[in-house]
């Protein structure tokens, strides 16, 4: 039972324990990690979550930059701005639907050229995760490690987003298709003109959806430890 241990704590932890299980857990076996005879440390469980993670995030931008990445998923698809919905109802209520939806479409489009550009600032934030930062996430909520990433990487991330967004926007015709939206809307009559930071928006959103992808596969890690793995998580989660 001894040298099993440790791979109790990995199941009690991927599959999202209460906070005191947890914690009974890691009691018990924290005198145990180097000596169960299992031969995993402290380190290679903190390697083993980062791999995991570094799967997860790569899989997450790679899906997102693809043809449709936004665009063809609902869960992370980029909608009008909400701040300004009442310029798609009423654009729509007056057959107006071909420039609305070429404006969503050209935000969507923007976003999946851009996406590429959060692996290597991902990685980074991953291969800089302490030993410590590991175990808090690995006794964190079900989402611990998406919100580690965002509060880790946001701001780099709407750094390096900006850019492309901004050429992206010009290059699939976004600030056109905007700027006719906008002009067909503010020649209605008794409207109020509307206007909206278009690369703010459109880099939040793409962001956002970034980490929705990253959540939903954290989820998934934690549900099923071993259905993405590496060598090492292979041997980690093997002391069965």
């Amino acid at each position: 039972m001894r040298k099993n241990r440790l791979l109790y704590l990995l199941v009690f932890l991927f599959t999202a324990c209460t906070s005191s299980q947890i914690q009974q857990t890691i009691d018990s076996v924290n005198d145990a990690i180097g000596s169960s005879g299992t031969g995993l440390t402290s380190e290679d469980v903190s390697n083993a979550l980062k791999q995991a993670l570094k799967q997860g995030t790569i899989k997450g931008t790679n899906e997102a930059s693809e043809l449709n990445g936004y665009f063809g998923n609902p869960l992370i698809k980029i909608p009008f701005p909400e701040e300004i919905e009442k310029v798609e109802t009423r654009l729509r209520s007056v057959g107006l639907d071909k420039p609305v939806d070429d404006f969503i479409l050209s935000m969507n489009r923007a976003a999946e050229k851009a996406a590429i550009e959060a692996k290597p600032i991902f990685i980074n934030a991953i291969t800089s995760m302490t030993i410590q930062d590991a175990w808090n996430i690995l006794k964190g909520e079900d989402d611990a490690a998406t919100k580690y990433l965002r509060r880790t990487t946001y701001d780099q991330l709407v750094g390096k987003f900006q850019p492309p967004i901004h050429n992206s926007l010009e290059d699939v015709n976004a600030t056109k298709y905007y700027s006719d939206v906008a002009s067909a809307y503010n020649k209605i009559p008794f409207v109020e003109p509307v206007e909206v930071n278009l690369d703010k928006y459109v880099t939040e959103k793409a962001i956002d959806g970034l980490f929705e992808l990253i959540r939903k596969e954290e989820a998934n890690i934690r549900e099923n430890p071993i259905a993405r793995t590496t060598d090492l998580m292979k041997r980690v989660f093997s002391q069965q």
